[in-house]
């Protein structure tokens, strides 16, 4: 090593390390992010693959995604709401009336998928409109309207199935979104562009900070970024690409068509969230509404706008839902599916106070809730204890948030 690399040599160590004491410092004034969550679904996974092999089968790997997918689209939409600091108790019925929109024009009416799943899609933007001009306009509390319009749209969705009528679903696209799977070439291809659109975006973020004089990560920070991301990315399609049929007359392989679904709702949302003058609002109003009003934002068209967010997506998850069906019901929407959604965004590390979440959280915490619900499935566990460990899970999760808040107002951050 030459005279000349050993100072660049140092600069790049003193840069790695300035970087990962700044980070060891966000986490000790509170702001642990994911980590909990992450940290949590490893030690998830490590017990139910010691306690049950077959959890890791490819079989029970691509049944994890088809299983949580609908919670965690649901659970994005919520965080919206719940960056406010307000709450949607109506999301999972929601999802089932356009779940049952979907249902009814598909088979009863014959309309073509792509109007039905427009129709649909627009009546949970609808729903979220009204929802939110109730909530911002006449100041009636969240918590109060969507719960009331959480028991009236178990009332749509019966009237909507004639009263319990269960509608089969037997359009070949809308079953395809959970049933079906890429080609195992082009989950390779989408993996290798997204590693490298994240690279690129990354180092192009890093030059631009880097010329304006701001902190940026040092080179080879991002670069472990980019290669845990490929590894992870790259064990996950190598194990969704190997034989999943337990008949030689059917082949089963490829990365659900849901899962890339998933990802491109996930890289819109977190691009709104952290790129647009928008999401900006969204945290501003989250963090302090009366400041965000002196600021010149315009505070009732945010709240709108979120449950709007919400209620669209929580149709997309009806969607998902009534896909992986193959059936809508009085029950869908229903049941655990809100309670689930709620959770998985707080496990993910969205505040319950509003003003900290983003749009991974929910995916994070949708995993939780689908390794929990599946690895008890395994292990004979009953419903009654499957609920237990989900909620002590959910509990841990706001303790941890309450407990993170009080270090951050502790140590002025």
């Amino acid at each position: 090593m030459t005279t000349e690399t050993l100072p660049k040599q140092e600069n790049a160590d003193s840069a790695i390390g300035t970087h990962v004491r700044g980070y060891v410092e966000r986490v000790r004034g509170g702001e642990l992010g994911a980590l909990p969550a992450v940290f949590g679904l490893i030690i998830l996974c490590v017990v139910f693959s010691v306690l049950r092999p077959s959890f890791l089968s490819a079989l029970n790997f691509a049944n994890l995604f088809t299983q949580g997918a609908a919670v965690a689209v649901i659970a994005m939409g919520l965080i919206f709401v719940l960056l406010l600091g307000e709450i949607d108790l109506s999301a999972g019925f929601a999802s089932g009336v356009c779940a049952a929109v979907l249902a009814v024009l598909l088979t009863f009416q014959g309309w073509p998928w792509y109007l039905a799943v427009l129709t649909a899609m627009v009546t949970g933007a609808v729903i979220g409109l009204v929802l939110g001009s109730l909530v911002a306009k006449l100041g009636i509390p969240s918590f109060v309207v969507t719960l009331a319009a959480f028991l009236a749209f178990q009332g749509v969705v019966l009237l909507l199935v004639k009263n319990g009528t269960n509608i089969s679903i037997r359009d070949e696209t809308i079953l395809a979104i959970a049933n079906k799977n890429v080609p195992p070439a082009a989950g390779w291809i989408a993996t290798a562009v997204g590693v490298a659109a994240y690279a690129a975006i990354q180092f192009v973020q890093a030059r631009r900070r880097a010329a304006r004089g701001l902190v940026a990560a040092p080179m080879a920070v991002i670069a472990a970024r980019v290669a845990a991301l490929a590894v992870i990315a790259g064990a996950a399609v190598y194990m969704l690409n190997l034989e999943r049929s337990r008949t030689a007359i059917v082949s089963l392989k490829g990365v659900p068509i849901v899962v890339p679904l998933i990802v491109i709702l996930l890289i819109i949302w977190t691009f709104v969230l952290r790129r647009t003058a928008y999401g900006r609002h969204i945290y501003a109003v989250g963090g302090n509404a009366e400041a965000a009003r002196r600021a010149g934002i315009n505070v009732d068209r945010i709240r709108i706008s979120a449950f709007v967010i919400c209620s669209f997506m929580a149709s997309i998850g009806g969607i998902i839902a009534a896909s992986r069906a193959n059936s809508v019901d009085p029950n869908t929407g229903g049941s655990n599916v809100l309670l689930f959604a709620v959770g998985a965004a707080v496990i993910g590390g969205t505040s319950l106070f509003g003003g900290k979440g983003r749009a991974l959280d929910a995916v994070l915490g949708g995993a939780v809730v689908a390794v929990i619900e599946n690895g008890m499935g395994l292990m004979g566990y009953s419903a009654g204890v499957k609920f237990v460990v989900t909620g002590s899970v959910l509990l841990l999760a706001a303790g941890v948030d309450a407990l993170s808040r009080k270090r951050s107002a502790a140590t002025g951050r």
